[in-house]
């Protein structure tokens, strides 16, 4: 027909270059699209591990025991756990504030003692209860200030639960303030504010008062240090747990 001009369809962009147009199935978009995802999820996983990496808290360790933060645990919520069936209930123990090293535990027996000897190693500030087969449990300790500290071989002569405290004429001396708490005025009564604790027990030494005593203490940030004045002091909860495996004339050795 004259007059009537046939219009093809012209191919644009690659084509228009002589290059090879393919169509994008169905099937060839999803792959397009898992590869895609695919990437992408690889670099979120490394952006993601690499952050945890460095933003991990750093927690104590025997290695590291001046810094850093303690670790939590079932077994530890447990042991140091408000104690509200006492006459004075105790509060629990911000436990994870205390060098691991110090916290309540079972290890193997380094002293050689024989097994019931409780052993206080007043320089690694360690209290061991010696078990059998080699065993012992291993309590964290304050102990006495250079010249308030005392050692030898002696035997727990009696065992107090929630004792009152009469600080001894040395230490009034050096203190007037504690008179009131004087064996004359009755001594300090019992209470969650009583030096000695939940519990004391009291060393003799061939049948005299040392003045030394193992006790409880709510100064939980003290263990592993040595305040005191000559006593050996340990958890509330720690002295609690002792009290009730040490029967009276046990022996003890503090070196």
């Amino acid at each position: 027909m004259t007059g009537h001009k046939h219009h093809t369809p012209t191919l644009i962009g690659s084509a228009a270059h002589g290059l090879e147009v393919k169509a994008i199935t169905r099937r060839g978009f999803l792959a397009l699209g898992s590869a895609a995802t695919a990437a992408l999820a690889g670099c979120a996983g490394t952006s993601t591990r690499q952050f945890a990496a460095e933003t991990a808290p750093i927690y104590r360790t025997p290695d590291n025991r001046g810094s850093g933060m303690g670790r939590t645990s079932p077994y530890y919520d447990s042991m140091y756990a408000a104690k509200l069936d006492e006459p004075f209930p105790l509060p629990a123990i911000p436990y994870h504030e205390i060098d691991p090293a110090y916290l309540r535990q079972e290890v193997a027996d380094p002293t050689g003692e024989r097994p019931g000897t409780l052993v206080v190693d007043t320089a690694q500030r360690f209290l061991f209860l010696v078990r059998e087969n080699g065993r012992a449990m291993r309590y964290g300790v304050g102990i006495g200030r250079d010249g308030f500290s005392w050692s030898g071989r002696a035997i727990v002569q009696w065992k107090q639960k929630w004792p009152k405290w009469t600080p001894p004429t040395e230490m009034i001396m050096r203190q007037p303030e504690l008179e009131r708490w004087s064996a004359a005025n009755g001594g300090m009564p019992p209470g969650l504010d009583n030096p000695l604790g939940a519990r004391a027990l009291y060393i003799f030494q061939n049948g005299e008062d040392t003045l030394y005593r193992l006790h409880g203490s709510p100064e939980y940030q003290s263990i592993g240090k040595a305040v005191s004045s000559g006593c050996v002091r340990l958890l509330n909860q720690d002295i609690c747990d002792l009290y009730d495996r040490v029967p009276t004339r046990t022996p003890i050795v503090v070196i």
